[in-house]
């Protein structure tokens, strides 16, 4: 078949639901396009790839994992008797827990589950960043080696002394890290009162729900798994991890900080509560633009959250009324992680969640603050993404041209997959989708580095400017192995600029507060979060890829509480700390 002068190749259909998959290969080049009995949306699809032509290579990501010096392992304490907990196994934190202005790194681990044993017992591992892409474990000396069976972690200044926090969601008791800033940390769970009994964690998230100037905690939970109520499943007589729905569900913790260090368990009285799920990913954003924060959690198998805030820290469930709680097909899914981010540039924050094999990862536009809308089909979001369990998520501007990408950590849950199912396979290639700018976009990880070849069961993804360098870079953890360190060596002439938040009346690394950066004609927003993809936590520093453009005319920061500060005529390729009330423009 000949399109447009050029040779087109390998198309095969297969069935999704009453939907057709139809994978289309021109060149070296795949692009997956959806439709509903026609071929309706071929021709969107495949203009998007002609236009994303001549930018052939643009993104490049680059295996620097040796290099770095990182001896991190991880594991999920599997013996053998395939608990579903080990599954799920972990997350990861980006942050500059020093204050020297390098992104560290640091791993979350599983810990010996029934009939396991170790020599030596698996911990968590907090890697200082040296510079030169040279990382040193810091772990025993920063007092962070936490053995417990680490799922999700946030990192939040919940004291406002100037330092990053840091908080682990395990199966079992958690753990809350304060920051003495001297590159120590002390364990101070039971002072504050956020060991959260002995659940299986999840995400977590650093908010201000109530607008006081302090950061509150909310906790996810997946399940209710103990080691009585285990069971394994079997498919043609080999065993495998059970699904989610064979445990019940579970609710959600939310804990009120008191401003003395200590923190008040406000789960009922907030109505999170009320809502029992299978929480895996959340993220605490300003869906709907009226200056409080929402949470939005994604459940495995079972309608999403979204906890909308009347201000004051009570919460209602909108999920159903919003569109996030069900895919354009009206199905859950079993979804893993949820990033948001303003994909089209359109000045609302969108979501985007990943999910389980045979499923697309889903892309919801805000339609108007309000509602959302499922594009994974029109804008070609869910491309290749369908024969995988994907988990870690990034909506990254990778190439600096003033768009957000897409970055999809993918591996099998089950790691004996291929015995029983001959089209599955457990350890794969992550994905990466780029924005074409017209807010479409094209599978182009045959085109992006060899760090897009390897071949491991990822889980949690981090993404920041690991070098200072402009980009931003990746860090994944992959179950039972080592991690993946890919360093962004896309070349090109675009700009960019990076911006640290430093709250004075509101909290101190301004999480929650609202960005706009305008450069000619281009405008974009973005948020301050604390908790976000898979379990993990990355990006406090916001970073805008601003194309061709070289200069900022405006930049507006909108605070937690309403305070608007509006800096003017910045220069690009900068970091720039901005601190509430030090407008150029003045202060309201």
């Amino acid at each position: 078949m000949n399109l447009m002068g050029g040779r087109l190749f390998g198309v095969s259909i297969g069935r999704l639901r009453d939907w057709q998959a139809i994978n289309w290969t021109i060149g070296h080049s795949k692009v997956q396009v959806i439709s509903c009995r026609s071929l309706s949306v071929v021709g969107l699809a495949l203009s998007s790839l002609f236009a994303w032509a001549h930018a052939d290579g643009a993104i490049v990501l680059h295996d620097v994992t040796k290099e770095t010096g990182i001896t991190f392992t991880h594991t999920d304490g599997s013996s053998g008797r395939r608990y579903i907990v080990e599954s799920v196994s972990a997350g990861l934190a980006l942050f500059d827990y020093d204050g020297d202005g390098d992104v560290d790194i640091y791993f979350l681990n599983g810990a010996p589950l029934q009939g396991t044993k170790y020599d030596t017992v698996p911990k968590n591992r907090l890697y200082r960043n040296e510079g030169n892409w040279r990382f040193t474990d810091v772990t025993d000396q920063a007092g962070v080696g936490d053995t417990g069976f680490g799922l999700g972690v946030a990192a939040g200044d919940y004291d406002n002394d100037g330092d990053l926090d840091l908080y682990v969601n395990n199966y079992g008791p958690n753990v809350l890290y304060r920051n003495n800033g001297d590159g120590t940390f002390s364990d101070v769970t039971a002072q504050a009162g956020v060991a959260n009994g002995h659940k299986v964690g999840a995400a977590a998230n650093f908010l201000d729900m109530d607008n006081d100037g302090d950061l509150d905690l909310f906790v996810a939970n997946y399940l209710d798994f103990t080691y009585e109520n285990h069971l394994m499943r079997t498919s043609a007589g080999v065993p495998k991890y059970a699904g989610p729905m064979d445990f019940p569900p579970m609710s959600n913790d939310l804990f009120r900080n008191n401003g003395d260090g200590t923190f008040t368990d406000v789960s009922v009285v907030s109505g999170v509560a009320e809502h029992r799920g299978w929480g895996m990913g959340a993220v605490a954003a300003d869906y709907d633009n009226d200056g409080d924060t929402d949470i939005h959690i994604v459940n495995d198998v079972y309608a999403n959250f979204l906890f909308e805030n009347d201000g004051t820290g009570k919460f209602e469930e909108v999920g159903l009324i919003t569109g996030l709680a069900y895919d354009l097909h009206g199905d859950d899914q079993g979804s893993m992680g949820v990033e948001c981010g303003d994909y089209d540039n359109d000045g609302r924050l969108d979501f985007y969640q990943t999910s389980y094999a045979k499923e697309l990862t889903t892309l919801y536009r805000n339609v108007d603050n309000s509602t959302f809308e499922d594009v994974t089909m029109i804008t070609g979001a869910g491309a290749s993404t369908y024969a995988y369990v994907t988990w870690g998520t990034g909506l990254v501007d990778f190439d600096n041209d003033g768009d957000r990408d897409i970055f999809v950590a993918c591996g099998h849950l089950q790691d004996n997959i291929e015995v029983y199912d001959n089209t599955a396979t457990s350890s794969v290639r992550n994905i990466l989708l780029m924005n074409t700018g017209d807010g479409k976009f094209v599978d182009v990880s045959d085109q992006s580095g060899d760090g897009m070849k390897v071949k491991l069961r990822s889980r949690a993804a981090g993404f920041d400017d690991l070098d200072n360098d402009g980009d931003v870079d990746v860090v994944i953890l992959n179950a039972r192995r080592g991690p993946t360190i890919l360093r962004n060596d896309s070349r090109n002439a675009n700009h960019w600029i990076q911006i640290c938040l430093r709250g004075v009346k509101t909290n101190r690394d301004g999480v929650g507060a609202r960005v706009k950066v305008v450069a000619g004609d281009l405008e974009q927003i973005d948020e301050v979060h604390s908790g976000r993809g898979f379990q993990s936590h990355y990006g406090m520093r916001l970073h805008f890829g601003l194309g061709k453009r070289d200069h900022v005319d405006r930049i507006e920061v909108r605070w937690i509480g309403g305070g608007l500060d509006v800096f003017k005529d910045i220069t690009v390729d900068q970091l720039l700390i901005l601190t509430e009330g030090s407008s150029n423009m003045g202060h309201k």
